[in-house]
């Protein structure tokens, strides 16, 4: 999730779409990989990678929670920024002002931006979460989340307990399937609410709702008779809309106008599905309503000027759900 390079106040946000009024999300710039082989850039180590995250963000929401399932809390550390973007993006705060976060205990940042700029003194995007950060070379590894996810997924099984090794979401036998599921989940869903949200011109909006729900429609049908995307198996696809609708109803059917349905009452299998997942082993642990809502409701006041954040946090997620016999990946 991005924080400008200035204020978020006022009409700031309006530079986040084109001329057209449609949003258009900033490439990622830090691009590399840690990997397995002890000769590469950035080999695996423990205790050498550090992870830079929001609980309020649904990219890097995606980080933490292959960080819990994937048993790697002890090989990379993590720290947890303040849920409201002000005027300098994303600031650490310690846990006693806000219950949740961290202090940057790592680098000594007040706000994400140092990171950035230790990194890249040039550096002139936004300063977005996830970030990967090598505390050897001290630089930024990767901050795009998708990435971020792969590298987690098996650059550090040789590292990993036993019973975390092999554990895949990324199986070489439905990688085709999973990227073709994450191309048009990824356009339509997880970017598709921001575009609607972010849209500064009615057509912009309608278009971008219309198509989100069209997908929306289309994974309910799958769900119908899988019990996840691609069957039986939680997947990297999976997990990545996840962090999507857990956000929906308590953010983005009303503060980003997704409003044509809710999941609690208008798809009845998504909602199964993310009951499912969120009773996963570990996945509750990565969740923060509290910080989810009072970043969008409060950071975006182009949005929501007076800052009121909604009661509701949706649907029941602890509710009982269909849960497979055996861990699902």
């Amino acid at each position: 999730m991005s924080s400008s390079t200035s204020s978020t106040k006022g009409p700031e946000i309006t530079k986040w779409h084109s001329k057209d009024g449609e949003f258009r999300r900033q490439v990622s710039s830090f691009r590399n990989f840690v990997q397995s082989d002890a000769a590469a850039a950035f080999p695996a180590e423990a205790g050498r990678y550090h992870l830079y995250v929001s609980y309020a963000c649904p990219w890097a929401h995606r980080t933490l929670i292959v960080r819990k399932l994937k048993g790697l809390e002890d090989i990379i550390g993590v720290s947890v920024v303040h849920y409201l973007m002000g005027p300098n993006g994303w600031e650490f705060s310690s846990p006693d002002e806000v219950p949740g976060a961290t202090l940057d205990e790592i680098n000594g940042a007040k706000y994400m931006r140092e990171i950035y700029f230790k990194a890249e003194p040039e550096y002139a995007a936004r300063f977005t979460v996830p970030v990967l950060w090598d505390k050897k070379k001290q630089t930024i590894v990767n901050n795009e989340s998708s990435e971020i996810v792969r590298m987690f997924n098996s650059a550090f099984d040789g590292l990993l307990a036993p019973e975390y090794r092999g554990i895949t979401f990324y199986p070489e036998d439905l990688r085709q399937q999973i990227d073709e599921l994450n191309e048009w989940i990824y356009d339509s869903v997880n970017n598709g609410v921001y575009k609607c949200g972010f849209a500064a011109a009615q057509e912009a909006y309608e278009k971008n709702c219309h198509a989100l729900f069209q997908s929306l429609e289309r994974i309910e049908e799958i769900l119908k008779t899988n019990e996840f995307l691609l069957g039986s198996r939680f997947t990297e696809a999976d997990l990545r809309l996840f962090t999507t609708i857990l956000r929906f109803d308590p953010v983005y059917h009303g503060h980003f106008k997704c409003n044509l349905k809710q999941i609690s009452t208008g798809f009845p299998n998504i909602l199964r599905w993310t009951r499912e997942v969120y009773q996963l082993p570990g996945v509750k642990d990565t969740v923060n309503m509290e910080h989810i809502k009072k970043h969008y409701y409060m950071s975006h006041t182009q949005i929501n000027p007076l800052q009121i954040v909604p009661l509701s946090n949706g649907p029941n997620l602890d509710a009982p759900a269909v849960k497979p016999a055996t861990r699902p990946y």
